[in-house]
């Protein structure tokens, strides 16, 4: 069948004014212009733009569903099962914050105390299901199963003020580093103070410290592309400057 990008448009839950941004950044492409200049798409659209929804649900950006959907290896099929996968994981894990706000509710309704800890297990259980899923396989590979499982583990068991604190340190870490980069040394005090905090973050999580699995992660940071843009896109180079800095650090 044909579609008008109006019918698409309706069809798809997308604004024409979407379609036409896809068509330029040579995302999804009509599959021919009409005599009247207007856009028209066929079947095989319709599947493309499924895909790119679908990615876009899961959080990836317009530049790497690019990247991936015209890529000589895509696979509709092994797409979509995928997909089906990370969703799935996506609804487990709404189901456990959906469970978690249902009893805090139905404890402030009835005038029963909710443990403090059990306000938080669904945010915990969170926290580690998105690092399983987008770290886990290289963390484990590197540290074993027996370690990930363990910090896993501890992160279940923080208290709810242990939790809070874990989450400020997480920011205070940037906003230091952050400071650092202005000055611009990564082996300047402030750059150490951040290495000092970061260890004190890891802490939180880690099941053991040592220097060398510091540097390590440090290299990790630059050397992959997902942990790297966590760090940059709080500030560009951020990933490479606390590399640099935990050179310093774990070595001194």
């Amino acid at each position: 069948m044909e579609y008008s990008i109006m019918h698409l448009s309706k069809m798809a839950g997308v604004s024409t004014r979407t379609l036409r941004y896809y068509d330029e950044i040579e995302l999804l492409k009509p599959s021919k212009i009409s005599e009247s200049g207007y856009r028209i798409y066929s079947d095989i659209e319709v599947d493309l733009l499924q895909q790119i929804l679908f990615y876009k649900e899961l959080g990836l950006e317009l530049k790497t569903i690019k990247e991936i959907l015209t890529s000589p290896s895509f696979d509709i099929m092994e797409a979509l099962y995928s997909h089906k996968e990370g969703l799935l994981e996506k609804r487990a894990q709404l189901d456990l914050l959906i469970n978690n706000i249902e009893r805090t509710i139905e404890s402030k309704e009835r005038g029963h105390k909710m443990e403090n800890k059990d306000k938080f297990e669904g945010f915990k259980k969170e926290l580690i299901d998105k690092n399983e899923e987008k770290y886990g396989s290289e963390i484990r590979e590197r540290y074993g199963d027996k370690e990930v499982d363990k910090s896993n583990a501890k992160v279940m068991g923080m208290t709810e003020e242990r939790y809070v604190e874990f989450k400020q340190l997480e920011k205070q870490i940037i906003d230091t580093l952050s400071l650092a980069m202005d000055e611009g040394n990564p082996k300047g005090e402030k750059a150490m103070k951040a290495c000092e905090l970061h260890k004190k973050w890891l802490g939180y999580t880690w099941s053991f410290y040592s220097k060398e699995a510091h540097r390590n992660l440090g290299e990790m940071y630059i050397g992959d592309e997902r942990f790297k843009k966590y760090y940059d896109s709080n500030r560009e180079g951020m990933a490479q400057f606390l590399r640099d800095a935990l050179v310093e650090f774990t070595t001194r």
